[in-house]
């Protein structure tokens, strides 16, 4: 009787056990598999290399949906993911399916032998593998955490970097202010590799300047070289070279201008054609980025209960300052109670966050989820944190009851479920019917 392969989940927990009892943050240990494999991330497509704190994945998103409509076939590289681990390694297009992850993980493993090796080092080198076997005309590869020591920054010569906006995030591996978080962000910074920069505040700029200085590493930098605002219901796009008239991103929100600029600025040094760059804007797509869940299990029991369901991912203070204005804007199409639906991660300061939102939500319901890299803050701990900003909240018992209790007042509300991508991966699961048993993101 042949036994049933092994699942990708079974495969991910026996790679985590290699994971060092103490991280040294250096790139030596993936450098060693690397080359134990062969070098694959030598043998790479054209790499764009995308680091920054908000606006990664969005940025990503964008270019990919750029190079694809100017016919290239591209890989993608990001993380955390949602629902599945697959969603992290997109090959040409598509997720990378079960058979060939665990073929990549099973000849990763055989290099590595019984040394220590991150689970994110080891991940990122099945990436490497698959991208490097499998045609394509071009990677984008998003950094994991930080810049200088993260797995991805093997890459020696990336066809351009991008910068996206540097906050405060992940202080205990990446400094407690923001000009030591950027000199981090700012290590993916090669000598002659054009990088476009997007805005930042004063120190963190300041910082990644003197960074690219002394690589020597050539800047496009928001609002000096390359300019956008929204002109009615158009996005205007501004360089020496040239003025575009474009369509709005499909993704909503102020920020997202701020995303797309950094995409667009990127897709045409790569002389990638307007039209192209038009149209990814418009087909641009991203789970849990200010997402309008219209269907689905959770998203029909909120209509029932009189609501509208929206979901996004962003968990750090400037992610809740982005959010609460693009829920202005949503505020002035059509007026709705705001509640938010919120958990975070136990290192996350969400009454930072919460503090956008006074004014704003009606009221919060705070609840928990499973897994994570950190491990999730109690409902109670984050009913806190929101009261202590000024907002008044309840907790619940699940999501379940939690979108219940949203809906309890007759408000006919504008639901939205944030403050954490674990939580967000959960509610797309239950969303498409899969129940308690969805795996949480790990790494």
């Amino acid at each position: 009787m042949t036994s049933a392969p092994e699942t990708i989940e079974d495969a991910l927990a026996r790679l985590a056990r290699y994971h060092p009892k103490k991280i040294d943050l250096s790139l030596e240990r993936i450098e060693r598999l690397l080359a134990a494999l062969g070098d694959p991330h030598k043998r790479l497509p054209p790499v764009i290399h995308v680091a920054g704190t908000n606006g990664k994945g969005s940025t990503v998103a964008f270019l990919k949906a750029m190079c694809e409509a100017a016919g290239e076939r591209v890989h993608v590289y990001t993380s955390p993911h949602l629902v599945r681990f697959n969603e992290r390694i997109v090959l040409g297009g598509d997720m990378v399916d079960d058979a060939r992850l665990r073929e990549a993980f099973a000849r990763c493993e055989a290099a590595n032998g019984d040394n220590p090796i991150t689970f994110f080092e080891i991940t990122t080198a099945a990436a490497f593998l698959l991208f490097s076997e499998t045609p394509a005309d071009r990677v984008i590869l998003e950094v994991g955490l930080g810049g200088i020591v993260d797995a991805t920054n093997v890459i020696e010569a990336p066809a351009v970097c991008v910068i996206t906006p540097v906050s405060l995030d992940h202080q205990d591996f990446l400094g407690d202010d923001i000009t030591q978080i950027a000199r981090e962000k700012a290590g993916i910074l090669k000598r002659g590799v054009r990088a476009i920069i997007a805005p930042q505040a004063p120190e963190a700029q300041h910082m990644i300047e003197a960074v690219a200085n002394v690589v020597g590493a050539p800047l496009s930098v928001a609002d000096r070289d390359f300019f956008a605002h929204r002109e009615h219901d158009r996005l205007v796009f501004e360089e020496d070279s040239a003025l575009l008239d474009l369509p709005l991103p499909a993704l909503i929100g102020a920020h997202q201008i701020t995303n797309a600029a950094s995409a667009i600025a990127a897709a045409r040094y790569l002389q990638l054609p307007d039209q192209a760059i038009s149209q990814g804007l418009k087909t641009v797509s991203w789970p849990a980025r200010l997402q309008r869940l219209t269907q689905g299990d959770l998203a029909e029991l909120v209509q029932d209960l009189g609501g509208d369901l929206w979901l996004d991912g962003g968990h750090n203070e400037a992610a809740g300052h982005a959010l609460s204005s693009a829920l202005g804007e949503l505020e002035e199409r059509e007026e709705r109670p705001l509640v938010l639906v919120s958990a975070f991660s136990k290192n996350k300061d969400s009454e930072a966050y919460f503090r956008y939102f006074v004014g704003m939500a009606a009221k919060v319901i705070t609840t928990t989820f499973q897994g994570g890299r950190d491990g999730a803050a109690s409902a109670h701990d984050t009913a806190e944190a929101a009261r202590r900003a000024g907002l008044p909240a309840q907790t619940s018992a699940d999501l379940i009851s939690a979108l219940h209790d949203a809906c309890d007042d007759d408000l006919a509300p504008r639901v939205v479920i944030c403050g954490s991508l674990y939580l967000a991966g959960q509610v797309l699961a239950l969303n498409a019917g899969a129940g308690e048993s969805v795996q949480s993101s790990v790494g």
